[in-house]
């Protein structure tokens, strides 16, 4: 591992001096302050990787800190000390983004594992954020945000198969991105320079629809006063993206089957037939083989496009990317409406990370600009978020039992809600708890519902 830069935060200088020399020892820079102003001043100055800290200090104590740190530099990995009676102050830490506490007496082994796993953990965060950024550079991603695993997947995905004509089905709920991916497939492949050219399947009526693909001819129907281009023509050469694609009327599929299998077809009222050259994606936020199985979309036709399936999770699924689409938003919207919002602290941040958000990054967006509109926050805060996203919030830390419920029942009903609490860390889950680790081990092979939560 790199030499890293760690920060303790100690009043007690004993103990203080103690962590310097053994974390030094492990070849790291080590910078010591005795409060949290103190603390602050050098965060302000130099980049840290790791920062150790007591909680109840003069002047500052570390819960403040820990909020300044991650509001400053998120990425910055944040160990909190905890004495005797400071475990429910040590649990607040957990929940305003701390990696990990640990208690007084400190042990040097458990200490130099806990600074070891924060510091791999952070090193992954670095690493994805310069893939990230190399694949922007790359592929012109810059509108597509995801650090997550999942995302990366993707973006990858997309490189590989960019620079082929194969066609793509992007399947995923509404707000995902879905045109963005077909954007960026297009705009990096050897048809960026040609047309990129839409076709909303859902917004047009069985009437016209053939008429918007594939043009028509003068007299062609009434209305029809010159010849028109149809999608088709205006895509030679380049993309043609069919979003909404399981609305296509079933005679309109036949002849969008000839147009994938043959390159041609002919404009309606027409007996020409024009050749063309394009690439299609198509997209659907519905499972089009289920659509094949009930009948409503032709199974040739779903194999023809469905050469490459990407397939986009919803944001729910990939909720350690919401803080950074987060803070592009924040950023996009400064630069449209010239605000100067610094952020958001890590209280409303761990709200929106909670919610479902069903509208996926699309709803996302909407909220933060509506947040900004309204309120012009400097920092983002609670009491500017929606109350629907409040209120849920409130009701999901509570866990609500009725009188006469079974102590079985209340016992398992306790473990799913820590477990999701904790994100499935078993260890965290049995000190918040008062129990052995073995014992959240044993409940999970006795009650099959704790699997699904870790």
């Amino acid at each position: 591992m790199d030499k890293k830069v760690i920060l303790i935060v100690e009043d007690d200088p004993t103990v203080g001096e103690s962590l310097r020399l053994l974390l030094k020892k492990k070849g790291h820079e080590i910078l010591l302050a005795s409060n949290g102003k103190e603390a602050l001043q050098l965060f302000r100055h130099k980049i840290v990787d790791l920062v150790i800290t007591d909680v109840v200090m003069p002047k500052m104590d570390g819960i403040e800190l820990l909020e300044a740190v991650k509001g400053l530099r998120p990425e910055t990995e944040v160990i909190v000390i905890s004495a005797q009676g400071t475990i429910e102050k040590a649990v607040q830490a957990m929940k305003l983004g701390a990696s990990d506490f640990i208690e007084k007496p400190i042990n040097p082994r458990v200490i130099s594992l806990l600074v070891e796993r924060a510091l791999e953990k952070q090193t992954l965060i670095l690493q994805n954020r310069d893939l990230r950024s190399r694949l922007e550079d790359k592929f012109h991603l810059k509108n597509i945000i995801g650090r997550s695993e999942k995302m990366v997947k993707i973006f990858e995905l997309i490189h590989h198969i960019a620079p082929y004509d194969s066609s793509v089905l992007i399947i995923g709920e509404s707000g995902t991105g879905k045109e963005l991916i077909a954007n960026a497939i297009h705009y990096n492949s050897p048809r960026a320079s040609m047309p990129f050219i839409k076709v909303s399947c859902a917004s047009l009526s069985e009437g016209i629809i053939e008429s918007e693909l594939f043009g028509h001819e003068k007299g062609a129907f009434t209305g029809a006063i010159a010849s028109r281009k149809g999608r088709f023509e205006l895509a030679h050469q380049g993309t043609l993206f069919l979003d909404e694609v399981e609305d296509i009327p079933p005679s309109t599929q036949i002849k969008l089957l000839r147009v994938l299998q043959e390159g041609e077809f002919e404009r309606v009222g027409g007996n020409k037939t024009i050749r063309m050259n394009i690439r299609i994606i198509a997209a659907s936020n519905r499972d089009l083989q289920e659509a094949v199985k009930r009948g409503g979309f032709r199974e040739d036709l779903y194999y023809r496009l469905n050469v490459v399936n990407i397939k986009l999770p919803p944001l729910r699924d990939r909720r350690d990317d919401i803080p950074f689409l987060i803070n592009f938003f924040i950023e996009k919207y400064n630069q449209k409406y010239h605000m100067k919002a610094k952020g958001i602290s890590q209280k409303a941040m761990n709200f929106l990370t909670d919610y479902e958000w069903t509208g996926n990054v699309r709803e996302l967006e909407n909220t933060i600009e509506s947040i900004l509109v309204i309120n012009s926050p400097e920092v983002i805060d609670i009491q500017h978020l929606p109350q629907e996203i409040r209120d849920l919030k409130e009701r999901l830390e509570v866990i609500p039992i009725k009188i006469g419920t079974p102590l079985e029942e209340v016992e398992k009903e306790m473990l799913i809600q820590t477990l999701r609490a904790t994100k499935g860390n078993k260890r965290k889950a049995a000190q918040l708890l008062g129990i052995n680790v073995r014992t959240i081990h044993r409940k999970m092979e006795e009650i099959e519902d704790l699997n699904e939560v870790s």
